[in-house]
């Protein structure tokens, strides 16, 4: 038997905040997060970072070996859980899943044992291997099912999401706990990504309007660090127990491009689309919204508009388009959580987060840019949220109103 998957719980630790409504009233708004960050780096940085108080989830001896990259993913995990109402002493803890997504782990242990000078800390290992997110999420809240991590770049916690889906959608676990958690804002890191040049470039006084989606002048992403988790379980155990359902997550479609390493492949992109509207038995026509992958890269962004222009064909023009990361940054394996939760929002509230900083579209991205006065969609009842990742992974969920 199939369940329909719903959506319980939302949780979030972000740099606008760790309240989804607030959050979203922000990005409303247009209201960037992103920085500089790091002014000894030999050329200017920016990034979207956490005010996060881990004493309100740990104690100082907790505290030993727990990279901030798993802070965020306990802390995310508990709002989630809390807003669904559950903890996992309601169910069965062995029908019950972790299903977590992280592109780098403890990127800050890993910082602090090549800058030691020689004294490295015996929990560095256990404290940057990438599933220690997942598995402080299930010690702290009792889970004793599947708890799995994917690693698939920014595509990690989308890919971790659908795959928490299907586990429901099955009834081999009765409630998922599923998103991500990246903490990478370290100078090692922030260095590595300005080699690849996939980075805005800003001139002082002007990080916060860096990263430009599908605008002509976009020069690239800045990063992001945070924590967004989901708390889905099937729709009868949510009516039974008179949960709230935030929405449906009627869809999801996992594709490879298996052409190159870094270059995105608008092909693969639009088998993952349509994967995803199959298995919702939705049209494209039916869908109304597109959170975007939008990096804001040359290439990216382009190959993302063709993919579109591919499955929607004759309709594109009915589905608006707003890339969120212009925002809160990219967050690499927590970006396909928290945008899957700005999703949710958007569906709940019938509004759509602008595009933010594009004055003039590039003629090669043509869509239907969601504008800071255009943000009503009085009639939406479906949406999907794109995340295309490094090594050709192709992951898309599509939710439905409650």
């Amino acid at each position: 038997m199939n369940h329909e998957v719903a959506v319980t719980g939302l949780g979030v630790v972000a740099p606008h905040g760790d309240e989804p409504g607030a959050l979203f009233q922000v990005l409303l708004q247009g209201r960037s997060a992103i920085q500089p960050v790091f002014p000894e780096l030999p050329k200017p940085a920016a990034a979207a970072t956490v005010a996060f108080d881990e004493t309100r989830w740990f104690t100082k001896l907790q505290l030993a070996g727990v990279d901030r990259v798993s802070q965020l993913a306990v802390a995310a995990a508990d709002l989630a859980m809390r807003d669904a109402g559950l903890a996992v002493s309601d169910a069965d803890p062995e029908r019950v899943g972790v299903f977590s997504g992280c592109g780098m782990g403890g990127a800050a242990a890993l910082e602090a044992a090549y800058r030691g000078n020689g004294r490295v800390s015996p929990l560095t290992i256990p404290a940057f291997m990438p599933n220690a997110p997942a598995a402080h999420v299930a010690m702290r809240q009792g889970v004793k099912g599947p708890v799995l991590t994917y690693s698939v770049a920014c595509a990690s916690s989308s890919v971790a999401i659908a795959e928490a889906a299907k586990a429901v959608q099955r009834g081999e676990v009765d409630i998922a706990i599923a998103g991500g958690s990246e903490a990478l804002i370290v100078p090692g890191v922030v260095v590595a990504w300005q080699a690849m040049q996939t980075l805005a470039g800003f001139q002082p006084g002007e990080a916060a309007g860096a990263v430009k989606p599908f605008a002509t002048d976009r020069s690239g992403f800045a990063l992001g660090e945070g924590a967004a988790f989901l708390v889905l379980e099937s729709a009868e155990r949510a009516r039974a127990r008179g949960a709230r359902s935030h929405a449906t997550l009627a869809g999801w479609g996992l594709s490879s491009d298996a052409t190159h390493l870094t270059k995105p492949d608008a092909p693969g992109q639009a088998r993952a689309l349509r994967a995803a509207l199959r298995l919702a038995g939705l049209q494209p026509r039916d869908v109304g919204y597109c959170n975007a992958h939008g990096t804001a890269t040359r290439i990216g962004d382009v190959v993302e508009r063709n993919a579109l222009a591919d499955v929607w064909g004759d309709d594109l023009d009915t589905l608006r388009v707003s890339s969120t990361k212009a925002l809160h940054g990219h967050m690499l394996g927590a970006a396909g959580a928290i945008e899957a939760i700005v999703t949710v929002m958007a569906l709940q509230q019938r509004q759509l987060p602008p595009n933010a900083n594009c004055r003039e579209i590039d003629p090669e991205c043509r869509l239907d840019l969601v504008t800071q006065d255009d943000t009503a969609a009085p009639s939406l009842e479906a949406a999907i949220s794109n995340s295309f990742a490094f090594g050709g992974t192709n992951s898309v969920l599509l939710f439905r109103r409650a």
